[in-house]
């Protein structure tokens, strides 16, 4: 026999993190077009145009979690909860290309050393633009793992890699006037655009992994095994542990073997507990279990090999 899915809460509303992303987005364009203004420099004008790829990537973010919070319905029996890796791979793409940019522009000053313009006012515009960025993007990402959002993460890092570049500028800046010389600016980009290169690729490989319905992380597999081993006994085994998530969404099956003398209510029962402190201790997730006669050969053939193994 089978229970039914464990029905989960409303998803919690993460929609707010994602117009903070678009606001910061708009009000640092505005903060980086202003420093342009001041300076006329070309540099600084690229910077805040970069600024608009971070307001595209929030709006895509917003969309995503809109999608995400939909409920399951006739055609997604699972929900859309993998809507944000969808997101998560278009920000890492989008990462990607800003880093190729990067160190396409550095290996250019780098082989053809320019003199630095001097910014003045400019550059203290841009720095409270850079600030603004770095502390919504660190809201972005703590809020991200709270929630166990691959999108906000995502937007979070975006927003980060942005946050290095100018970072980057501005200490070349620092070191050109310290020492003379011109092409420690190119040296600090092409670092920069290196370390941006890395998160992009890592961010890539997570958002994909999720798409291939990774298993939940160790910790979580801990804590079933867990509770499945304060419940085994010589009359009362489990197996075919199955784990999934997609974005903020938990799915754990597996199959509980039972005396063949159980009645279907005491079967129903021990399946009715385990799955409700399965979600007391992973909320958000959707548990389903399927009952076998202990006795039964049958039962012990039709353990797969993507099942997690504890004993």
């Amino acid at each position: 026999m089978s229970t039914p899915v464990q029905q989960k809460e409303a998803p919690l509303d993460l929609t707010r993190y994602a117009w903070l992303s678009i606001f910061t987005g708009i009000a640092v364009f505005g903060l980086k077009i202003g420093a342009y203004k001041f300076t006329g420099s070309v540099g600084l004008l690229s910077d805040a145009l970069e600024s608009i790829v971070n307001i595209v990537a929030a709006i895509i973010a917003l969309l995503a979690l809109k999608t995400a919070m939909k409920p399951a319905d006739e055609r997604h029996h699972f929900g859309r909860g993998k809507a944000e890796y969808f997101s998560a791979q278009i920000e890492g793409f989008m990462i990607l290309l800003a880093a190729i940019v990067i160190v396409a522009t550095a290996v250019e000053r780098l082989l053809k050393p320019q003199p630095l313009e001097n910014p003045g006012w400019g550059l203290a515009i841009s720095t409270l633009a850079t600030g603004l960025n770095a502390g919504v993007s660190f809201i972005l990402i703590r809020a991200g793992r709270a929630h166990r959002s691959p999108v906000l993460v995502a937007d979070g890092k975006h927003l980060l890699t942005d946050v290095w570049t100018s970072v980057g500028v501005l200490v070349g800046v620092g070191l050109v006037y310290a020492t003379g010389w011109l092409r420690l600016d190119a040296l600090v980009a092409l670092a920069v655009g290196l370390n941006i290169i890395v998160t992009g690729f890592n961010l890539l490989r997570e958002s994909t992994s999720g798409l291939l319905d990774k298993s939940l992380s160790d910790e979580d597999h801990e804590i079933i095994v867990g509770i499945l081993q304060a419940h085994e006994s010589e009359t009362v085994k489990f197996h075919q542990l199955q784990t999934r998530e997609a974005g903020r969404d938990r799915f754990v099956s597996m199959h509980v073997l039972v005396p063949a003398n159980w009645t279907i209510q005491q079967g129903h029962d021990l399946s009715e507990e385990i799955e409700a402190k399965i979600v007391e201790a992973l909320p958000g997730t959707a548990v389903s279990t399927h009952v076998e006669p202990l006795e039964d050969p049958r039962s012990w053939e039709d353990v797969h090999a993507g099942s997690h193994r504890w004993n």
